[in-house]
């Protein structure tokens, strides 16, 4: 039987509520000079948008990565695909109003493809870096929201 690659082979999930409104919560997060943490950086090659391309700059290694799908409803919802060798590290972000200024910011992690396998273990290292920079990220929003 031949293995489906496009099954996740690890998946993770975290959450954060942020205190301002889900509008504001977006434009900040899709404001890409707002994801650079030295020493990484990160260019987007045009609007943030389904098929604009990112480039994620670390010490020796570059990452590309293509937003896949951008859907603006009563959510805000986009999903970025990382290409990796031999496997996809999708991340689907979230952002939901609570109330008129509260925000709950949904990370969804997942591995799949025909190397996935071998990565597991250096994607599992998220499980533990994830939750800890989404509240960095909360706390960067609502600081800048007061900062207004």
């Amino acid at each position: 039987m031949m293995e489906n690659t496009s099954e996740p082979v690890w998946q993770f999930q975290h959450s954060v509520d942020c205190n301002v409104p889900r509008h504001f919560a977006w434009s900040y997060w899709t404001d890409i000079g707002n994801w650079n943490e030295p020493p990484a950086s990160v260019h987007l090659d045009g609007p943030f948008e389904a098929g604009s391309r990112l480039t994620t700059s670390l010490p020796g290694q570059t990452l590309h990565s293509l937003i896949r799908e951008v859907v603006r409803t009563r959510t805000d919802e986009t999903t970025i695909d990382m290409q990796l060798p031999g496997a996809i590290l999708s991340f689907h972000w979230k952002f939901e109003s609570l109330s008129t200024d509260r925000t709950r910011i949904t990370q969804r992690l997942i591995l799949s493809g025909a190397n996935a396998e071998a990565l597991v273990a250096q994607a599992s290292i998220l499980e533990k870096t994830t939750p800890a920079g989404m509240e960095k990220l909360a706390a960067a929003i609502e600081r800048s929201m007061k900062a207004e």
